[in-house]
């Protein structure tokens, strides 16, 4: 069903409210070619709209939005000790990796608590904890908004980098993603990734010696739940920000002042990406954790993470992860960005990608 002048409220976990002039809500590739064609024939922009949970909308959108509400979660085979499995975009991220461990399988349990849907998970390149979405995906299944054909991105083809994707950067707006297909992993005998974070202290807390997948994503989810706040409760995107990659002479500049800085090695690096640091710990000692202004600021339990309390508008909170930025910059000499897509029009406009559904 096509809704005119939809207010996006409910669906973005900032709790902003604007206004999309068309809406549509997809649970087939059959209202997702409707919304395509709409798109072309209204001559308007195509925005989809997975969980809302990655995103700042600062105006009224002028476009079509297609709401990805897809389901379905299918094994497709066994590749020696791989398992292939295809989720639908609409289906829930969390949910998704819950559903890997109670039916065995390993890969996607640093992933947990993640908020948002599957079909967003390669186009951030999702992460934490020291595991990306990239690491266990193997194809994106696509439709291309221009010819309305159906195709697959093989994993090498998606161009994934730390937060980056082909789907956020070259394509974007190209492509609506359908499915996602992982290749998992046998959890017995798994090497489970516990030197992110506080996840070995943790499990040591609790007095697991020999922790299994679902420990970790135990773990994983009482640590996130802990540090990040229920969107229900207070409007929020998760992790706002971007970890830096910061050079080996500004790393050593740094570490003179901040010697407790936390610093995670990065593959391949060179002396003009050396570590990558909390942004997190930049902007608390920056003296920002905790702060208010009006409706908006920034959660007193992770400095990582932008709120809002009610009444407020995302150019409240763009306007505060502006100045978070130029003060973490003026007084550390690092550059951070936001990791959330920023709605406005510019971003609408980019997701124009011309033609007419042929």
């Amino acid at each position: 069903m096509i809704e005119r002048n939809k207010n996006l409220y409910g669906l973005n976990t900032f709790g902003m409210s604007a206004v999309a002039d068309y809406y549509i809500k997809a649970a087939s590739d059959d209202d997702v070619m409707k919304a395509i064609e709409l798109s072309s024939e209204l001559n308007l922009p195509l925005l989809v709209l997975s969980g809302g949970s990655n995103m700042l909308i600062v105006e009224d959108i002028h476009a079509v939005v297609l709401h990805m509400d897809t389901r379905g979660i299918t094994v497709e085979g066994s590749d020696g000790s791989d398992t292939l499995v295809r989720v639908a975009a609409g289906e829930d991220w969390h949910k998704t990796v819950m559903w890997s461990i109670e039916n065995g399988y390993a890969g996607m349990e640093n992933l947990a608590y993640i908020p948002g849907r599957v079909g967003s998970s390669p186009v951030q390149n999702i992460g934490a904890y020291g595991v990306e979405a990239r690491d266990v995906i193997e194809s994106v299944d696509v439709i291309d908004i221009c010819t309305g054909k159906k195709s697959t991105f093989m994993a090498g083809e998606c161009r994934f980098a730390y937060r980056e994707s082909i789907f956020k950067n070259e394509a974007r707006g190209r492509y609506v993603i359908t499915s996602v297909l992982f290749r998992l992993h046998s959890a017995e005998g798994y090497s489970l990734r516990l030197d992110y974070g506080n996840i070995k202290t943790e499990l040591e807390k609790r007095g697991i010696e020999n922790p299994t997948v679902a420990d970790v994503a135990d773990v994983v989810t009482c640590i996130r739940q802990s540090k990040l706040p229920e969107p229900s409760q207070i409007g929020n995107s998760g992790s706002f920000f971007k970890n830096p990659v910061i050079s080996r002479s500004l790393y050593e500049k740094l570490i003179e002042i901040l010697p407790d800085m936390p610093s995670y090695d990065v593959e391949g690096a060179d002396d003009n990406h050396w570590k990558k640091v909390p942004a997190a710990f930049l902007i608390d000692r920056a003296g920002w954790k905790g702060y208010r202004r009006g409706n908006v600021g920034v959660h007193h339990n992770q400095a990582l993470v932008l709120v809002h309390y009610g009444g407020g508008n995302g150019r409240d909170v763009l306007e505060l992860c502006n100045d978070i930025c130029r003060d973490v910059r003026e007084k550390y000499g690092v550059e951070i960005y936001p990791e959330v897509n920023i709605i406005d029009a510019a971003f609408v406009e980019r997701c124009a990608v011309g033609g007419k559904v042929k």
